[in-house]
């Protein structure tokens, strides 16, 4: 049987036709990922000069230079060499506070991205969930009535861990008694909210005037207390938890789409939901037992990530992660630099980023987030 030159030519363009076909979703989908990839890159050389840029400033003026030979002599001490001054500004005042920042603004920031996710309401965070009251009772309890589960200079840590998961399984628990739903979690993280809040404001009431300060200062947020030793501890988490929640990235796509949607693709939605809300509590336990309350990150970061590059949690986990540490290491820059040499707490700094921000949002969405 012979093959005429028209049936080749035709089988030529079928050919052709079929690979332009192909290659069309192919280009598409690779103008979509190197859009965030450039958006990551970004953030990360923002992160980067920022952390530069601000371990510069302070009491005694450092050039950028001076601090990256700092950095490096420790490293590399037979190619530099540093001054005693700079290795201690460096190394001993400055660094751990900034790094204590990039890496709280990243876990927030996942926590908050997470738990948007699997409620699907752009207004979950640690503090609609009722975390960040249970983190401040607990830490009340410590500085009015010197009672906690531990003793010593671990009293108050340890006391805004604990309660921070016992608010968790608590809200779990509530959740679980109605049946876990975004909605049954939500209105259970409101009750305890009000709970724990009613109760710090007790001791508040009850407590001395050094006491109540205290308090006060440490639900004001800060990265004034950082140490090296805090830092690993919440790097540790966070490496231990972000793989799973980046793990089930499809899973809380599916859930954005509806229960009954992502059932069908065969996700199992109530221990996606548990889980990630425990890890994404145990991340925010881990930060807020070290830092105090910091409001925003956790709320905002999320949003700003899924306006640029949209709602693909595989990209909107580690985006939210790069904006959050973005965000707090500069609102921590500015308030040690706005008044100094007075340095204000943190938390003051992210919300008056952070409401003209939401307003700004809310004003501007005029569609449903998903």
């Amino acid at each position: 049987m012979s093959i005429s030159s028209h049936d080749i030519k035709a089988a030529g363009a079928i050919n052709a036709h079929r690979e332009s076909a192909l290659k069309g979703p192919k280009e598409e989908y690779r103008r979509f990922t190197d859009k965030k990839m450039l958006f990551f890159v970004i953030l990360i050389l923002g992160v980067i000069l920022l952390a530069s840029f601000a371990v510069t400033l302070g009491s005694a003026n450092l050039s950028v230079k001076d601090v990256y030979i700092a950095i490096l002599a420790k490293f590399l001490p037979g190619y530099f060499q540093t001054t005693h001054f700079a290795d201690t500004i460096v190394w001993g005042l400055r660094l751990e506070r900034i790094l204590m920042g990039i890496v709280a603004g990243m876990g927030l920031s996942v926590a908050g991205a997470a738990m948007q996710g699997i409620l699907k309401n752009p207004l979950a965070s640690e503090f609609t969930l009722g975390i960040s009251s249970a983190a401040s009772f607990g830490a009340a309890l410590a500085i009015v009535m010197g009672a906690g589960f531990v003793g010593g200079e671990y009293l108050v840590i340890g006391n805004s861990f604990i309660f921070t998961l016992i608010a968790s399984f608590a809200v779990y628990g509530l959740a679980k008694y109605k049946g876990i739903t975004p909605e049954t979690m939500i209105l259970a993280g409101i009750a305890i909210m009000y709970l724990f809040s009613a109760m710090t404001s007790f001791l508040q009431y009850v407590g001395h005037a050094e006491q109540v300060q205290e308090v006060v200062f440490w639900m004001m947020g800060s990265l004034g207390k950082a140490s090296w030793e805090k830092l690993a501890i919440i790097t540790g988490v966070l490496a231990l938890c972000l793989p799973y929640l980046l793990l089930k990235s499809w899973d809380i796509n599916a859930i954005g789409a509806g229960d009954e949607t992502a059932k069908s693709l065969g996700v199992d939605v109530e221990r996606t939901r548990v889980i990630s809300m425990i890890l994404g509590a145990l991340i925010t336990a881990s930060i807020i037992c070290f830092t105090g309350t910091i409001g925003f990150i956790g709320l905002v970061a999320p949003h700003i990530t899924r306006m640029v590059i949209g709602g693909d949690h595989r990209f909107l986990l580690p985006g939210s992660a790069l904006v959050g540490a973005l965000l707090l290491l500069g609102a921590d820059t500015m308030a040690r630099t706005i008044l100094a040499p007075v340095i204000l707490p943190v938390g003051i700094m992210t919300s008056f980023l952070g409401v003209p921000f939401f307003v700004y949002l809310f004003m501007r969405r005029r569609k449903e987030f998903w």
